[in-house]
């Protein structure tokens, strides 16, 4: 409670910050010509937000009552709070914000495409929650084969099911793809309501059925990270590979592949 009282005057100035830079036709309220007081009032807010006036009053006034999840969701949309200020609104108050929905389809930053180049001789590529490979360098190509597929099909759980040539290159393979596949459910609950990402599992399961069982099995692999063999120039080489979230509002996900260092070896 001592660092809800902290942060109670803040989530009141925020509050009424927010409150006052809508108008009434913003949140479908009749026009007004004149106002004496800028934005919304708060009768407005708390009838949109459902609830009582002086209830609303006393939470703009840093009073010491408590809000609900639920209602703190609901207050947001009433404000038109985008998923910063709505993660704010949260904090200030204390509370856990809600999941928000998975993003798929984006765009990988400039900066971060740069990146990706820079780290070569690694291997590096960038997914999303589906794992469309967004932006990857030439040492991510030369073991995974991602120009080989089309841009709309540069996916690499598709690839791992797929592409015989990737198939051959992973090193037990039947250990190493359901592993993959069992990482990729802990991303695929994140975007369950995203029709894409349906429907890329309902393909795989047509298309592959060591997919199909594997998928049903509904095993989960938290680790992003540990090694893996894959076969470069006909010879076994293992690899160490991390996973490092690069924007958590987009889901985007920088991944790693470095030769593993033997004892006494000097530092690529």
């Amino acid at each position: 409670m001592r660092a809800l009282e902290r942060t109670r005057p803040e989530l009141a100035e925020f509050l009424r910050s927010r409150r006052e830079r809508l108008l009434p036709e913003d949140v479908g309220l009749p026009s007004a010509k004149r106002r004496r007081t800028p934005g919304l009032r708060r009768e407005e807010v708390a009838t949109l937000a459902g609830v009582g006036l002086t209830w609303y009053t006393w939470l703009e006034q840093g009073r010491e009552i408590g809000v609900s999840a639920g209602f703190l969701d609901n207050l947001a949309r009433v404000l038109k709070l985008d998923a910063a200020e709505r993660r704010h609104l949260f904090v200030l108050a204390h509370e856990r914000p809600p999941a928000e929905p998975g993003k798929t389809f984006c765009i990988a930053p400039s900066l971060v495409t740069r990146l990706v180049e820079d780290l070569a001789p690694h291997a590096a590529y960038i997914i999303n929650l589906r794992w469309d490979v967004l932006a990857f360098n030439a040492p991510a190509d030369r073991l995974f084969g991602f120009e080989s597929h089309e841009p709309h099909r540069r996916n690499l759980l598709w690839a791992l099911f797929t592409d015989g040539a990737l198939r051959k290159a992973f090193v037990k393979w039947e250990e190493q793809a359901p592993a993959m596949l069992a990482s990729f459910r802990r991303d695929f609950a994140g975007a369950r309501d995203d029709a894409d990402a349906r429907t890329l599992v309902e393909e795989l399961e047509r298309v592959s059925p060591e997919f199909k069982d594997w998928w049903r099995r509904q095993d989960v692999h938290a680790p992003c990270t540990g090694t893996r063999t894959i076969m470069v120039d006909e010879t076994a080489v293992e690899f160490e590979h991390t996973s490092l979230t690069i924007d958590g509002g987009q889901h985007l996900r920088l991944v790693v592949y470095a030769r593993k260092q033997t004892p006494g070896a000097a530092q690529a």
